[in-house]
């Protein structure tokens, strides 16, 4: 943490570089008075985001994985330790997908949806796999409705990784999750989870995350109405957008 206060206080201030040269058609002194005072807290935000990851990454060893859990892929039986392919981190996120659901989540869909997208790039970097417990066939059958071509899907449900790292009631109850894992020297461990949801959640608020993990939510943010009170993703829709 030493080297992150230092390079932060090396910064310069947020409003000297505030001062922004940008003018747009017919804005007003007031306006450009409010958007200058908004840009000092953006640059403090992605500061302050800066600050976040790297005290992430700076996390003691989290613990050994207990066992090479065995997962269903579209090509056959798959350990945990084989999904990080060439990499030597692994990201997993639980898809809210379970053999009691006729439909997935529509919000884990959403999210899925943008980051198939980026999974060309994504995966040149780390390896990333998506977890649930409906059986693979499913899993791969709504993939392809969906048009994901880049997505890893698998099935966990032989084993207990989504109850032992999502918190998931095995009766029922699904959960969306976020894990990290590193192996080195043939040893895995968990890296990082998500741990922020509804018993951290501020009042009038949806749990999430920070960073917020769902780019819909990012674009609506910078919108007047912003993410609304009553509007959620959904599988499909009755009319095209206007």
């Amino acid at each position: 943490m030493t080297d992150v206060h230092a390079s932060t206080q090396a910064l310069k201030p947020a409003r000297l570089l505030a001062d922004s040269p940008s003018r747009f058609p017919g804005e007003s002194a007031e306006y450009r008075r409010a958007r200058n005072d908004l840009l000092v807290e953006e640059i403090e935000l992605r500061r302050h985001i800066e600050r976040v990851a790297a005290q992430r990454r700076a996390l003691p060893a989290g613990g050994v994985v207990p066992e090479d859990y065995r997962f269903m892929g579209e090509a056959g039986p798959v350990a945990l330790s084989e999904m990080f392919g060439a990499h030597d981190t692994l990201v997993t996120y639980n898809w809210m997908f379970g053999p009691q659901r006729v439909r997935p989540c529509p919000m884990c869909t959403s999210l899925l949806s943008a980051y198939d997208g980026e999974m060309p790039d994504i995966l040149q970097r780390v390896a990333f796999a998506v977890i649930a417990r409906a059986p693979i066939e499913r899993l791969v059958a709504f993939g392809k409705e969906r048009g994901w071509r880049h997505l890893r899907l698998y099935s966990s449900g032989g084993n207990s990784f989504n109850r032992d790292y999502a918190a998931e009631d095995p009766a029922g109850d699904d959960h969306p999750a976020f894990n990290v894992f590193t192996r080195s020297g043939g040893t895995v461990r968990h890296f990082w989870a998500e741990e922020m949801g509804p018993s951290t959640a501020d009042p009038g608020q949806d749990p999430r995350g920070a960073p917020d993990v769902m780019p819909i939510w990012t674009v609506l943010d910078m919108t007047p109405g912003g993410r609304g009170t009553d509007w959620y993703p959904k599988l499909e829709y009755d009319t095209a957008p206007g």
